[in-house]
């Protein structure tokens, strides 16, 4: 039985690099995946997944608007597919995460989506809460606060490294934008303004 798995966790634990690897799993046993990422997040290019330590591969992209399970259908139309792994998978939308489930049911293909929990509030993104309900296996990937202990949240910080508390849910960034700390020390930057210690 084809499963829809969800790996999570904070900003810097391995997420892509995780997809990657197993991307390149399937592929030394002479399978075949479909790698997708959201559209919005150009970091590293178009149409790329890529880790923070070199690994990279080419991707279909995501917007709000794709239909999931017919872009699957479409693919093994012209290539045997073994795998979907869909990267940033917290920007999926309710209806994405159910056209997941389907691949995975009707098309017994399994799904592998990697994603942040919460956002820099401390909020479920929408594809994250979804995602959690719907998925068959949970993983959550780990990485440390500043202070050692397991991070489990985000803050967004801006230019002067001071956190930034309000704004648009959907900003993409890396380490020069985002904090992954634990959760007393996310109560701390957001109370007190102060980002480490």
């Amino acid at each position: 039985m084809a499963k829809l798995y969800f790996y999570y966790s904070t900003m810097n634990a391995g997420k892509s690099t995780t997809l990657l690897q197993s991307s390149f799993n399937y592929e030394e046993r002479g399978m075949q995946t479909l790698l997708l990422t959201a559209a919005l997040d150009d970091r590293f290019g178009i149409g790329k997944i890529a880790s923070r330590i070199g690994l990279e591969a080419k991707a279909n992209l995501f917007s709000d608007t794709t239909d999931l399970l017919e872009l699957t259908k479409d693919t093994i139309k012209n290539r045997k597919i073994d795998c979907v792994m869909v990267d940033e998978s917290q920007f999926l939308s309710r209806d994405q995460v159910w056209q997941l489930s389907e691949v995975a049911d009707q098309l017994k293909i399994p799904v592998l989506c990697y994603g942040l929990r919460t956002d820099f509030q401390g909020n479920l993104f929408e594809g994250s809460l979804h995602l959690l309900a719907w998925a068959d296996e949970l993983k959550e990937l780990k990485t440390i606060c500043h202070c050692g202990s397991k991070a489990t949240m985000v803050i967004r910080v801006g230019a002067d490294g001071k956190p930034i508390v309000e704004g648009a849910q959907k900003e993409i960034g890396g380490n020069d934008k985002y904090i992954a700390l634990c959760r007393r020390h996310f109560k701390q930057a957001t109370i007190e303004g102060v980002a480490q210690p």
